[in-house]
């Protein structure tokens, strides 16, 4: 009798393990990564597929580890669909930590969430305790997925590779293109010296900070939302030097206005919406918009509700139209944060809407391709390392 019951015991055992590991992280994709509205491909404008250069600036799809090569019915962006939706380039950011109870109003570094993800997907156990090793993990997964997809798939990490891939791309738009940036640079584990290592392996923006204040500096979501700590100074300074943009978005109104006094290096918000439309403290000041339009930054406008305060393409479209009555069309692009835990508008096929609602503002055939891509191009043809 005894061991029937063990029998039993261990049965159930496994099929909780198989549960757990098999079931568990897709379910939480599937729950966290939602859109709004579906796409009609029958419905798009009538040269949207003529665009040459289609990108967006932030995706969070690593950290989910999925397979980026195949067709997925949830969440926001992998290969097919970016190849469906004619975008040429896709920056997939690094998420190595977010708390529990995450919200945008404080948050503390206490807690780590992603540690328990990283467990459910099977990840290497360095990626349970290591913040550095997970970030790691997640950019070699895109050049793995790179290395499977038999060329459709490149890793962008300096000029002459993305000249090349606009070149390519222009003769073969089933082509597509991903770089890397890291939200948050606590994964540097508190020594400045990593930055090397994230160079190296193709990070090309880091934002300092991400959900709770950090060693570098203020969170806009953190307990103290202090500004940038010596360290954080000395790290924007070794950014600058490998040519590694600071991402804005994020960061406290007190970090925002030291890096604007303490580095000349190039400034962008990868993923954010205006306070002039959408007043809260995880978006941009007019006065933040114009500094980074002087500086010659880009803004990324993104696609979920409270960065525009709105649930449909028309609340992107309005905010972007803010940005470039402020400083002009050729600074602002796309910032989606797709697959972010967010409910997007659309996923990545949804970029048609967004080139029909800018359509109906008034903006030009010309106007329109800098906007959804353009800029980005012109932006990392600037700025990338030789």
């Amino acid at each position: 009798m005894l061991r029937k019951i063990l029998y039993v015991a261990a049965a159930l055992v496994v099929v909780a393990v198989v549960v757990f590991f098999g079931f568990v992280p897709g379910i939480i994709d599937k729950k966290i990564n939602t859109t709004i509205h579906r796409t009609n491909a029958a419905d798009r404008v009538s040269w949207y597929d003529s665009i040459p250069f289609i990108a967006d600036l932030h995706c969070d799809e690593l950290l989910w580890h999925r397979d980026l090569l195949a067709h997925h019915s949830y969440g926001h962006v992998d290969v097919p669909r970016m190849q469906d939706a004619n975008v040429a380039l896709e920056v997939f950011t690094i998420v190595s930590k977010t708390p529990r109870d995450q919200n945008y109003d404080h948050n503390s570094d206490k807690t780590d969430q992603i540690a328990l993800l990283s467990f459910a997907q099977l990840r290497a156990p360095a990626d349970w305790f290591s913040l550095k090793a997970r970030a790691l993990h997640q950019c070699e997964d895109l050049h793995e997925s790179a290395k499977r997809s038999k060329g459709m798939l490149r890793v962008i990490t300096t000029r002459p590779e993305l000249q090349q891939y606009i070149k390519d791309r222009s003769a073969d738009r089933s082509l597509t293109a991903g770089m890397l940036g890291l939200e948050g640079a606590h994964c540097l584990e508190n020594d400045v010296n990593n930055l090397d290592t994230f160079y190296h392996i193709g990070v090309r923006y880091i934002g300092l900070t991400h959900f709770f204040d950090n060693e570098w500096g203020g969170s806009a979501h953190g307990m103290d939302k202090g500004g940038l700590t010596a360290k954080g100074k000395e790290l924007l300074h070794r950014m600058e030097k490998l040519h590694i943009m600071i991402d804005l978005a994020h960061q406290s109104t007190r970090t925002i206005d030291d890096i604007f006094s303490n580095t000349t290096g190039t400034l962008m918000v990868s993923h954010t919406g205006v306070r002039g439309l959408c007043d809260n403290g995880r978006n941009l000041t007019d006065a933040q918009i114009k500094e980074i339009g002087r500086r010659n930054g880009i803004i990324g406008i993104g696609m979920w509700e409270t960065a525009v305060c709105g649930t449909d393409a028309s609340a992107t479209a309005h905010s972007i139209k803010y940005v470039a009555d402020l400083i002009g069309v050729d600074h602002v692009a796309m910032g989606s944060d797709f697959d972010g835990a967010v409910n997007a508008t659309y996923d990545i096929t949804g970029f048609t809407e967004i080139v029909k609602e800018l359509i109906t503002l008034g903006y030009s055939r010309a106007d329109i391709e800098k906007i959804m891509g353009g800029n980005v191009r012109d932006f990392w043809l600037r700025n990338l390392p030789e």
